[in-house]
């Protein structure tokens, strides 16, 4: 595996983890007691923190390419143990 595809693949898994950790923590207004601005939606989150969502994106995202990485290399799970799969022998 080259370099561009580890990166292009680990790019993708971080992108991914970053949706995945976008709703983990966020409270709205009505949780932690602030009063709306006018034009605010009730759904909106009071206590963004973009940095920690990076953060978690990014221990997802390795925890995720090192599995992926690993079985590349060690073959634990291939095209040809998945059903309908099978390649041209």
């Amino acid at each position: 595996m080259n370099l561009y595809a580890i990166f292009a693949i680990y790019f993708l898994m971080w992108v991914i983890s970053a949706f995945i950790m976008l709703p983990f923590g966020i409270r709205t207004p009505d949780e932690t007691g602030e009063v709306l601005l006018k034009g605010q939606a009730d759904s909106a989150p009071s206590n963004f923190r973009p940095g920690l969502v990076m953060l978690r994106a990014t221990i997802m995202a390795t925890i995720l390419f090192g599995l992926y990485y690993a079985n590349y290399v060690q073959g634990w799970v291939t095209l040809d143990m998945l059903p309908g799969y099978r390649t041209a022998q």
